[in-house]
């Protein structure tokens, strides 16, 4: 597992004011969500799952997954127990896992994506994993996170191709919650730049990785967290105001 700190992602006064407004006004969309779900007594994590049921780990919320037909894109909440986690990185409720179907890649992307299925999946076109989004008990966003192929089943396409991905997740109704929706959208355009790092560095982890005799590095047990960064939306809010005037000086 590699650990990302902020000096590995591509500085954000780079990026061009057209993608610095997007992810300003993600993470307005972030704040907003979490400050309406403060009002009511909740968060991000507590309007998912809602109060009429008991929380298992291991079992998606909600059960069956959120998927958009329009997008293609699909998400899910769960968590792990701390004894089987082998993640070494602290405590955390749970983390959602978002994903891209192959259906909904864009054609320019499809042509090059060759995506390696799992075997063992019961999907016979499994989507590709996007990012996973860590959760503090708080319901707060912690850490960003990709994943080895075994652990979500995914289809495995290289880093290059899944960054492109990105801008395509989009749930655009409102179950099971519109603002639990909104919120992770706004996620993966506020921290965009994060997610791409992470997922160059996940593919860097897997090639220099060497498996156990006769496995093959994607389904290698030993490996399952390939990158990990810490986050906070305020922080990253002010980056990118900090990014603006230092284009506009």
């Amino acid at each position: 597992m590699r650990v990302l700190s902020q000096e590995d992602v591509q500085p954000l006064e780079t990026l061009s004011q057209s993608v610095l407004d997007e992810m300003y006004e993600a993470g307005q969309c972030v704040l907003a969500c979490e400050r309406k779900l403060f009002e009511t007594g909740s968060n991000v994590v507590a309007e998912l799952l809602g109060t009429d049921r008991d929380f298992y780990q291991w079992d998606h919320y909600p059960e069956g997954d959120v998927y958009c037909p329009g997008s293609h894109a699909q998400y899910y909440y769960h968590s792990h127990p701390p004894d089987v986690r082998g993640n070494g990185w602290g405590e955390e409720h749970g983390h959602f896992h978002t994903f891209l179907r192959q259906i909904g890649f864009p054609a320019e992307v499809a042509k090059g994506a060759n995506p390696d299925p799992d075997p063992a999946s019961p999907d016979t076109e499994p989507p590709a994993h996007l990012v996973a989004i860590s959760m503090g008990f708080d319901g707060k966003a912690t850490r960003l996170f990709t994943t080895n192929r075994w652990v979500t089943g995914e289809a495995w396409c290289d880093a290059t191709i899944v960054a492109r991905l990105l801008r395509h997740f989009h749930i655009g109704h409102n179950d099971p919650s519109p603002m639990v929706n909104q919120w992770i959208n706004a996620m993966l355009v506020l921290f965009r730049p994060t997610v791409e790092a992470l997922l160059h560095a996940r593919d860097d982890v897997l090639a220099q990785h060497a498996p156990n005799a006769g496995a093959h590095v994607f389904d290698d047990k030993n490996l399952e967290v390939t990158s990990i960064s810490e986050i906070d939306v305020g922080e990253q809010m002010t980056r990118i105001i900090a990014a603006h005037d230092c284009r506009s000086a």
